[in-house]
């Protein structure tokens, strides 16, 4: 008996001196770890583009220095971004995504298109004339709570007038304004494109909509169905948004030239490049997907082989959190 309890008492003794060795050597080696990872994020925020770390998904900017401006980020988005119900009877028509708003924000996504709905001094989102049972406090609760847990993001979001007013007594503006004003200090509503350090933890307007005071980037004189520049006052944008798409082949001649520019560009322009579309079928009937199945995969293959730049804004159709990653790799 005395044996076995001398035994048990050695082994006992063993285990905890090897544990306490391996948990000692654990700790320095994180705490090691954790020194060298916050040197080398010191060290790419002040001497470089971004950090050489691997970065998460949801907080892919904290990576970025603060003075790179938005216009020289490569930022994955999405096309009719609350689109998430289709068109009764003939699907493929209203859908353009999979993902809710918070679950596209979570999977990198950092520009929004909002399509607001004016009705009963009120947003709601639609595409075309199907609401998509969501209105714009939905949209922007689901930003506020992302950008409150994760500070060092931004979201651009496009904010565009879309079907038929109704019932409204004052202007889309005006209400617009009334929104803003419920968290004043979550947006910037400057004209100019900010650097990233100025806009972390808020949202940055790209305002589509007529307006009669200074608010947001103004992307109002929007051209339809084409390529075109808008030049504001010391703020250039280029906007490819050709989304009646006959022939895929030239849709993805417009978005790859528009890529190759935005990585050249020297002036601070900032692109904005759809990739989205729908291709006319008979009586005019739109496919959505028949666009995206041919140039998302495309758009995979084109980031798989181009892997560093600044590519600009890309609004997505049926976004995922692979091709949002390879886009959000380039930064790094």
């Amino acid at each position: 008996m005395f044996k076995q309890s001398m035994k048990r008492m050695t082994a006992i003794t063993l285990g905890v001196v090897t544990a306490s060795i391996f948990f000692s050597c654990s700790n320095d080696s994180l705490m090691e770890r954790d020194s060298n990872e916050n040197s080398l994020t010191s060290l790419a925020k002040t001497t470089g583009k971004a950090s050489l770390l691997p970065v998460s998904m949801n907080s892919w900017m904290s990576g970025l220095q603060d003075n790179i401006s938005i216009s020289k980020i490569s930022i994955p988005g999405t096309h009719d971004s609350g689109a998430r119900v289709d068109a009764p009877v003939i699907s493929g028509t209203a859908k353009t995504q999979d993902l809710s708003i918070a679950e596209q924000l979570n999977a990198g996504v950092r520009f929004l298109d909002i399509r607001c709905r004016h009705i009963d001094n009120a947003f709601t989102i639609h595409h075309g004339a199907i609401y998509q049972n969501l209105n714009f406090d939905d949209v922007l609760n689901a930003c506020y709570a992302f950008l409150n847990s994760h500070p060092s993001e931004t979201i651009i979001m496009s904010v565009k007038e879309e079907y038929d007013a109704s019932n409204t007594t004052r202007s889309f503006e005006q209400t617009f304004d009334s929104y803003v004003q419920k968290n004043p200090s979550k947006w910037d509503l400057g004209a100019n494109i900010p650097t990233l350090g100025a806009v972390r933890g808020k949202i940055k307007l790209l305002r589509r909509f007529s307006s009669g005071t200074t608010k947001g980037i103004n992307a109002s004189p929007w051209a339809d169905n084409t390529t075109f520049d808008i030049n504001n006052s010391g703020v250039q944008l280029k906007v490819q948004d050709y989304y009646k798409v006959t022939n895929n082949d030239d849709k993805w001649n417009g978005i790859s030239s528009l890529l190759n520019e935005a990585k050249n560009d020297t002036n601070g322009k900032l692109f904005v490049n759809f990739t989205s579309g729908y291709k006319p079928g008979i009586f005019g009937i739109p496919s959505i997907p028949t666009v995206s199945n041919n140039i998302n995969p495309r758009l995979k293959t084109f980031f798989q082989s181009n892997t560093h730049g600044s590519f600009g804004i890309m609004p997505i159709d049926f976004v995922n959190a692979e091709l949002s990653q390879l886009i959000v790799n380039t930064n790094f």
